[in-house]
């Protein structure tokens, strides 16, 4: 029977000042019995040593993957032997660590100059701020050495006075002894007003004495993109060699559709990002408030207009009252058919294109860290579809759905009006998964609201369109892109992350997987109560600090992983 040596949990409790392990007991264990152990004894020394906010700098070295030819080869390794295998499978991370936490203040202030700058993207008035904002970045980045270019995209199409905002192109090291890791993120923002129903000024970053920070892109996008440049300065400071060339991809458009940064990367992917090995995304967040995670599949999102229209001009309910057939009561009759109380969309055909869950997929759920009080916190109450955990995960990372948004040319300020409007539009979404195709899944929202339409047998005009669309996405979790990542949450959080999926669309993804062939990670630093693109979003000052940690770990773990 093999047998191979163990720690004993006790060798856990001497560190070096190097992170690695002391003075070691060694035992020789079957290895029916070390599974076990390891999933009990080790796992349970292991967490009990994770790191607290007031000593981040701790750690324990992670598990480095077993290789079989020295289980074969070898039943003992000697202390020097182990503790030079462990020194190379770890980094020596604690005076970057170190550094991060010194530069805490420089590093908040860092985001409360960046949280000032009002980019909200979708509102044209706020365009030179978007604008500011790409040149907040160019200036930051060059300060600390790297080589920066304003990539300008040409006309925004839907505001073609409006130019769009530049991408931020910056490389950081050009060694071709190391990897080069391809990094994206944004830096416009949603848009936010006091009278929104804010507690704070939300372009004002609010630090509360619970280590919360409030403000406007907090945590969606601007925490994360500086997180990038902190790691950066992080490593100056400690005089700690940065372990890979960085590209990075900042846009100033997500937040309204991506206009021009497709194209960008199509055009880039075998120049700009030509020596990329692999992709890393900050942009979404954990499953909860405690527990990391690292995310290999997006749904996609189809977003959608419904335009109803006849009077030549809004009229007094008054006066035309009964004598009109009235745009708005089309328009929510329409849109009160797309999807039932309880989720389901109503949309034939839709349903049928879902690829069915395999038992490997199934299993998958039970083992994820996730509660449905920690959902109702982040809802704010317990309206939720389902009950129990496996059912609300699978609608929300692998069926589809249907949201509806809003109407435009409706009354909505306070107060009574008792206008008719001549023309509204509807806004919706569907969320996408495989093997959901865009194109299929246009034709039969278009053919169904159409004949919704036609049967209300209205005099008014209806016109329907899908405003953007964009794919699902599903990467393989076992590349070493994400056993890199998953070691430097180890290192940082001191627990082993969950892979999950994600509700959310981020169609840059798939552009940089097909337009580089790398893999592509997400990697988030933000916990699930953030309340992105809602009113007081935030980020936590733990996540913060302890995010930019973990994104300069993942760059000294991805430089030295082995490719599978």
């Amino acid at each position: 029977m093999p047998r191979t040596l163990l720690l004993r949990p006790s060798a856990f409790n001497s560190i070096s000042a190097h992170g690695c392990v002391g003075a070691v007991a060694a035992v020789s264990v079957p290895a029916a019995q070390r599974r076990s152990f390891i999933s009990t004894s080790a796992r349970s020394a292991f967490n009990n040593r994770r790191r607290t906010a007031n000593h981040p700098s701790t750690c324990t070295t992670p598990r480095s993957p077993r290789r079989p030819e020295l289980q074969q080869q070898h039943t003992y390794l000697t202390d020097s032997a182990r503790a030079h295998q462990a020194r190379k499978m770890a980094p020596q991370l604690d005076g970057f660590f170190k550094q991060v936490d010194d530069l805490s203040p420089r590093f908040i202030e860092r985001l409360r100059q960046a949280v000032a700058i009002p980019s909200v993207s979708a509102d044209p008035a706020r365009r030179p701020d978007v604008v500011r904002m790409g040149h907040f970045l160019e200036a930051e980045l060059k300060a600390l050495g790297a080589s920066v270019e304003l990539r300008a995209l040409g006309k925004q199409p839907d505001h073609p006075e409006l130019d769009l905002p530049p991408v931020v192109l910056a490389r950081y090291g050009s060694d071709k002894n190391k990897r080069t890791i391809l990094v994206y993120g944004h830096y416009d923002v949603q848009p936010a007003e006091m009278a929104d129903g804010w507690a704070t000024e939300p372009f004002d970053l609010t630090v509360g004495d619970d280590g919360r920070m409030f403000g406007r892109g907090s945590t969606d996008d601007k925490g994360p993109v500086l997180g990038w440049i902190n790691a950066i300065e992080a490593h100056q400071k400690a005089g700690v060699d940065f372990p890979v060339n960085l590209l990075m991809c900042f846009e100033g458009m997500e937040e309204y559709g991506s206009e021009g940064l497709d194209e960008l990367i199509e055009q880039e992917g075998k120049k700009y990002f030509a020596d990329a090995d692999a992709v890393c995304i900050s942009d979404n967040y954990w499953l909860g408030t405690e527990k990391p995670c690292l995310t290999y599949g997006l749904r996609g999102c189809n977003y959608y207009s419904v335009e109803i229209s006849g009077p030549g001009a809004d009229l007094h309910s008054g006066v035309f009252g009964g004598t009109a057939q009235e745009p708005m009561t089309d328009l929510v009759r329409v849109l009160g058919s797309l999807v039932d109380t309880h989720g389901k969309i109503l949309i034939p055909g839709i349903a049928e294109q879902v690829a069915p869950v395999t038992a490997d997929e199934d299993s998958l759920y039970d083992g994820i860290s996730f509660t449905m009080e920690t959902l109702h916190e982040s809802l704010g109450a317990k309206t939720t579809i389902h009950d129990d955990k496996k059912s609300t995960l699978m609608a929300r990372w692998r069926y589809p759905s249907l949201s509806v948004h809003g109407i435009e040319g409706a009354y909505s300020a306070p107060g009574a009006k008792t206008v008719i409007p001549a023309k509204v539009i509807g806004k919706f979404s569907i969320r996408t998964v495989p093997d959901m195709e865009i194109d299929k899944t246009n034709e039969l929202v278009y053919k169904y609201v159409k004949d919704v339409f036609a049967k209300l047998g209205s005099k008014n005009t209806l016109k329907v369109d899908a405003l953007h669309t964009g794919n699902w996405w599903v990467a393989s979790p076992k590349h070493w892109n994400f056993s890199a990542a998953a070691k430097a949450v180890e290192r940082v959080w001191g627990v082993e992350p969950d892979f999950t999926r994600e509700g959310g669309s981020i169609p840059v993804t798939l552009t940089f997987e097909q337009a580089t062939g790398k893999n592509v990670l997400l990697l988030p630093m933000g916990s699930s109560t953030d309340g992105a693109h809602s009113i007081n979003e935030k980020l936590d000052k733990r996540n913060y600090i302890e995010g930019i940690k973990l994104l300069g770990a993942y760059l000294h773990y991805v430089a030295e992983e082995p490719q599978q």
